[in-house]
């Protein structure tokens, strides 16, 4: 590739009473706020060095402004441009200053939909990692990824590995061979981005590492401890796919987040994706116990980058199926 995409590096997301979403995110998961307005409110892990990683902007229209990548260099963002605009994608530039704490942006649009940023510079801010004393509610320490429902799978596997230059980790597969879902990365961990079936595109969640499993358990105390256990959507667990641990919640707006820790070094160039069966229980949760319908059947919608609309989402190419065979 000419260009080199690192990492998922920030979420977006309207939400309509930031003094809510503040109680949840800062007072009960122990997120940083690195800065706030009337607005904006930028929140970042114990871990980050950046200026934030989550944006909640104040908004009575719900919806993902964008999913945001982190890219080495400026020029890189030219190379992305000239790429998605001979794909026939929407493009659109905001210059440096425009968002809060950031450099000059590409945001786009994917084969899928999706609104896509990417961006090289961010304004800095203080690690956190050994400020004990700041260690809240779950222990944030960083992004680690989103996942997104898609209705064509297969479509956005192979761009994002032909086109982008991810790798797949995992994928599950359909008896017919045909690609359920996949895990896809850049930084040497499962994923960046994952890709569900389904109804889309839609923005299922996205997701924060935590240092240890005990720090999702403190959580569901400290989140049951402070009126939030109706939030607690779906664990803990471990996940057949990734091996990793697992809690999903739900916030004040409805966005689900996901507190994850346990995941594996995908690094080598000869490391083989895993496949798994889609009618094998243990991709989903390990220990067997089933998720909820909720997290089957409730995504958040995506925004266009030009008009601020809800992105029109398409049904599924692959048949659904029953809920407990579905990730």
């Amino acid at each position: 590739m000419d260009f080199n995409i690192i990492r998922i590096a920030r979420t977006v997301i309207h939400v309509k009473d930031l003094d809510r979403s503040r109680d949840f995110y800062v007072n009960a998961l122990g997120f940083i706020e690195t800065e706030s307005d009337d607005n904006y409110i930028y929140l970042r892990g114990l871990e980050e060095h950046v200026h934030h990683s989550l944006v909640l902007k104040k908004s009575e229209k719900l919806g993902v402004h964008a999913l945001g990548y982190k890219v080495e260099k400026e020029e890189d963002l030219d190379k992305l441009q000239s790429l998605f605009q001979k794909k026939g994608l929407k493009t659109k530039w905001l210059a440096e200053g425009t968002q809060h704490a950031l450099g000059r942006a590409l945001h786009v649009h994917d084969v899928s939909g999706m609104p896509l940023e990417f961006f090289c510079k961010m304004d800095g801010a203080e690690r956190m990692l050994q400020r004990y004393d700041q260690y809240r509610g779950a222990r944030i320490q960083r992004i680690d990824h989103v996942n997104c429902a898609v209705p064509d799978v297969e479509k956005a596997y192979h761009f994002f590995i032909n086109e982008l230059g991810f790798a797949c980790s995992e994928y599950t597969a359909t008896e017919d061979d045909r690609i359920w879902a996949a895990w896809l990365h850049r930084k040497q961990t499962v994923h960046d981005q994952a890709f569900m079936n389904g109804e889309g595109p839609r923005l299922h969640h996205f997701a924060y590492w935590l240092p240890d499993p005990l720090a999702l358990i403190h959580c569901c105390d400290v989140l049951a401890s402070l009126g939030y256990a109706a939030n607690i959507e779906r664990g803990p667990g471990r996940h057949g796919l990734s091996n990793a641990f697992f809690l999903y919640l739900r916030d004040p707006d409805g966005y689900r987040i996901e507190l994850y820790n346990g995941d594996y070094l995908t690094s080598d160039p000869d490391f083989k994706p895993v496949k798994w069966e889609l009618n094998d229980p243990r991709r989903q949760t390990f220990w067997g116990s089933k998720a909820p319908d909720s997290w089957f059947n409730e995504t958040a919608p995506f925004l266009d980058i030009d008009t601020g609309e809800e992105v029109k989402v398409e049904n599924p190419l692959l048949e659904q199926r029953k809920p407990e065979f579905i990730l």
